[in-house]
């Protein structure tokens, strides 16, 4: 019998857990198995089955945060959901770590281990279109683009996230926010319902009326209970054009500007939701040129009704001072959805840290303002979602996803090149998130939680924490689904 290691362990020697940063580089983990056991899931799925040296491997483990870099032993490319069972028991007979990637676009890198078996669902992206029902359903695959192209053909969107490179799969299970939130809610509020394998290889579905504490839980609770093979949401009518665009201004009157969008979005119609970002101007073509590099504050806002309704809303935002320059118009409700994408592309060394907001203090004002004056890459940046609204109207209690209240999601987006600054950007990031923790409100977005925040968990999903660990022993007693933001059974 000849034995392959999968994969070699000198691949990882050099690679260690840096305790002083608290991320996951790598791990020690040597996985050995036999070529006959590798040839026995071969023949029992008709997925493709990857290890280390194959083509496609290294292009599969590659995820979009360039500090995760990680090397399976096994890859199951499902294509099929009946392949996804006997993966998880290959996985559980060989005692190996199983990860799910969608789009693989998660912050902590979740997606992927060392040394484990990968479930990849890139090949499972297809979008079905109900539109007498005005519902979708969609493989674990799929990205917002995949879905946004496809329900958009039919005049139809849901509230999913801004970047259209982004997993549907992973954004739905933390919860979900995007342009369409203040309107129609988290992407958990439009979820109908969902088919999962569990982790003894039961394919089950979960709805209002079916596994109804499943249902419960995987709203918001990641992919702690099962593996998710399908999503159905409801739509609704959106586009297909939009009047959405960006005002620009010099960091200088930051104070004023942000002010006057607290003011502004405090009384905002929930058609239209303005988020604040504060970074270093890329080089857009409606900036004069010496404009690029310099720290700005930037309106960006899409207004969800009829078009000429929100155009004097729209020259409010260009009064709160004098701004370098401003891009607004009528476009495509997919072609902003895809504005962000040049600004969110994969290969970048990436470090999140988050708050959520009830009210946004003259003070918490002022620190972000100073932090934004210090960034330390061209590519960070400090941005303010606003999400009330319809999602405020959902009790706390409703689901997994509770933190209710909040009305401003802030995250801190550290974004660079090289590793060489990982500790300059990671430090600046930590102290940004220390020094606005005051001000703070309860609860966390899980999506915007980095590996090493595990003991954050419990307080980002507050009283409802109890009964998700009740739904974890029910359906994962044995924490064999532990590569996310983990609730311990």
């Amino acid at each position: 019998m000849t034995e392959l290691q999968v994969p070699t362990i000198l691949d990882f020697q050099a690679r260690v857990e840096d305790v002083d940063l608290g991320i996951i580089r790598g791990k020690n983990i040597l996985t050995t198995l036999s070529e006959e056991e590798l040839s026995a899931l071969k023949e029992n799925i008709a997925s493709t089955v990857l290890t280390p040296g194959d083509n496609q491997y290294d292009e599969i483990r590659t995820i979009w945060n360039a500090m995760i870099d990680r090397k399976p032993g096994v890859i199951v490319q499902c294509e099929k959901v009946v392949d996804v069972a006997p993966s998880i028991a290959f996985a559980r007979k060989h005692d190996l770590e199983i990860t799910i990637r969608g789009a693989g676009h998660n912050i902590a890198g979740n997606s992927i281990s060392d040394g484990g078996l990968l479930i990849d669902f890139s090949l499972m992206k297809q979008v079905n279109v109900n539109t007498t029902t005005n519902r979708a359903t969609v493989e674990p695959g799929a990205t917002l683009g995949d879905f946004d192209a496809a329900v958009q053909k039919y005049g139809l969107a849901t509230s999913v996230g801004i970047n259209s490179t982004t997993g549907i799969a992973g954004l739905t299970l933390g919860g979900g926010f995007g342009w369409l939130t203040r309107k129609y809610g988290m992407t958990v509020d439009n979820l109908l319902s969902v088919n999962l394998v569990t982790v003894d290889g039961e394919s089950i579905s979960a709805s209002a009326t079916e596994n109804t504490d499943l249902f419960w839980a995987i709203r918001g609770g990641g992919g702690n209970f099962g593996v998710i093979t399908q999503f159905e949401y409801a739509l609704h009518p959106i586009g297909p054009n939009v009047l959405a665009g960006l005002v620009v201004y010099p960091l200088e009157q930051a104070r004023q500007v942000l002010k006057r969008y607290r003011e502004f979005t405090s009384t905002a119609p929930e058609d239209m939701t303005v988020w604040s970002v504060m970074r270093k101007a890329p080089p857009l073509p409606f900036l004069p040129e010496d404009v690029h590099g310099k720290e700005v504050v930037v309106l960006a806002f899409m207004y969800a009704g009829d078009p000429p309704q929100g155009a004097e809303l729209a020259d409010i935002l260009k009064s709160f001072g004098e701004p370098y320059g401003d891009h607004i118009g009528v476009m495509s409700y997919i072609e902003w959805q895809q504005s962000f994408d040049p600004l969110l592309t994969p290969g970048a060394r990436n470090y999140w840290k988050s708050h959520n907001f009830t009210k946004l203090a003259d003070d918490a004002l002022d620190i972000m303002i100073e932090y934004a004056g210090t960034l330390p890459s061209p590519q960070c940046e400090i941005f303010i979602a606003h999400i009330s609204g319809a999602a405020n109207r959902v009790a706390a209690d409703a689901m997994a996803y509770g933190a209710r209240d909040t009305q401003y999601v802030l995250n801190v987006h550290a974004r660079w090149d090289n590793a060489a600054d990982d500790d300059t950007c990671i430090s600046w990031s930590r102290d940004f998130f220390k020094a606005t923790k005051p001000y703070a409100s309860t609860g966390a977005y899980v999506n915007f939680m980095t590996e090493e925040e595990g003991d954050r968990v419990e307080s980002a999903y507050g009283a409802n924490y109890e009964r998700l660990v009740e739904v974890k022993r029910k359906y994962d007693p044995g924490n064999i689904l532990h590569m996310n933001q983990n609730i311990k059974p």
